[in-house]
């Protein structure tokens, strides 16, 4: 359609969200009928969306709608006529289903659950189905404490005031040896036995297994990241953390598979939309601010020969993780320096 609109050169023949609509439903297939009419129109919806963040100008960084296969691991649909009925959830009936097939799903937790209930997305993942319901509620600001907090992210653990944070626990790093193991055992399969290595039982079941490690470890992440922005919230009313340019850093390779698992991007965006939920100040550090590189004492900054890199400092033999200064001679952890000095800037 949007093809044709540039061949004719015709403005008023291009797709919009309405024309796609109803073309799809005109040419609705048989199978289709067994599922609920939102789920072609939130789709619809939502490619209409996708389309218009590509062709804005203001974000570079959207690309192009593509087609899901249908072999991706995550499977699933949307509704926005879900509904919690006595404690259970329950979905817009097809018009094909009968009252007598289509039943309400239980869960823990239905009681304590607040607001009103919006789009309901359904997925399946690693063999499993899951439902994600999001409420609209009133979000209460919290109490002024009058303290403030400044987060260093390092490869690894997040250093604040009130100590460090480690991002790769021992249960993470069982899973990641795990992952590494299963990868070696698919790549062996492919090498050995070509294309046909996935069509074999044994390589179906270690695949199930990787998704499996990397769902949970996925899981771990978030549950350690969001537990942690909660805490610095609550307890601060204003939080400075490093801008930093993580696309950039990941590109020289030398700690880039650290960077990626220490999840410095999904951080930042968390504590910033918790910050404005509760009423709190972010503040970014500027890019160039010499946190690392300054003493927090007496606010002299290295230069030249004398900075710290990730090797320590070859002219003084220093290790990286120690700041010893040349000009008042204070000597500190250099994590605990980087936060002194990301501190004074709340």
């Amino acid at each position: 359609m949007y093809e044709q609109s540039l061949i004719l050169d015709d403005r008023k023949s291009r797709p919009s969200e309405y024309k796609v609509r109803n073309e799809l439903v005109a040419e609705k297939q048989d199978w289709q009928y067994a599922l609920s009419a939102r789920v072609l129109q939130l789709s619809v919806s939502d490619l209409n969306k996708a389309f218009r963040n590509f062709f804005d100008n203001a974000q570079t960084d959207w690309g192009k709608p593509k087609f899901k296969s249908k072999k991706a691991p995550r499977q699933g649909f949307k509704t926005d006529r879900a509904r919690i009925v006595n404690g259970k959830l329950l979905l817009d009936r097809p018009h094909e289903s009968r009252h007598k097939e289509w039943n309400a799903i239980s869960f823990k937790g239905a009681k304590s659950l607040e607001g009103d209930l919006k789009v309901v997305s359904v997925y399946r993942e690693n063999g499993r189905y899951y439902a994600s319901l999001p409420f609209e509620v009133d979000i209460r600001k919290k109490e002024k404490t009058g303290r403030c907090d400044a987060v260093d992210v390092n490869v690894g653990h997040l250093n604040h005031a009130g100590g460090a944070v480690s991002t790769m626990p021992k249960r993470l790093e069982m899973l990641y040896k795990r992952i590494r193991h299963y990868q070696k055992v698919l790549a062996r399969k492919q090498t050995v036995n070509g294309k046909t290595a996935v069509r074999s039982r044994n390589y179906a079941k270690t695949r199930a297994k990787l998704q499996r490690d990397y769902a949970r470890a996925a899981n771990i992440q978030h549950d350690l990241m969001q537990k942690f922005t909660t805490e610095l919230v609550s307890r601060n009313d204003a939080v400075v953390i490093e801008d930093l340019n993580v696309k950039k850093m990941q590109m020289s390779h030398v700690a880039s598979k650290g960077m990626h698992r220490s999840m410095f991007g999904y951080f930042r965006q968390v504590l910033a939309y918790k910050c404005e939920w509760y009423g709190r100040r972010l503040v970014i550090a500027d890019k160039f601010y010499p946190s690392t590189q300054r003493c927090s004492k007496c606010g002299h900054i290295k230069q030249k020969d004398e900075r710290i890199t990730l090797e320590g400092n070859s002219k003084h033999k220093t290790r990286h993780d120690e700041y010893i200064c040349y000009e008042c001679g204070a000597v500190m952890d250099r994590d605990e320096n980087a936060v002194m000095n990301l501190l004074a800037l709340a």
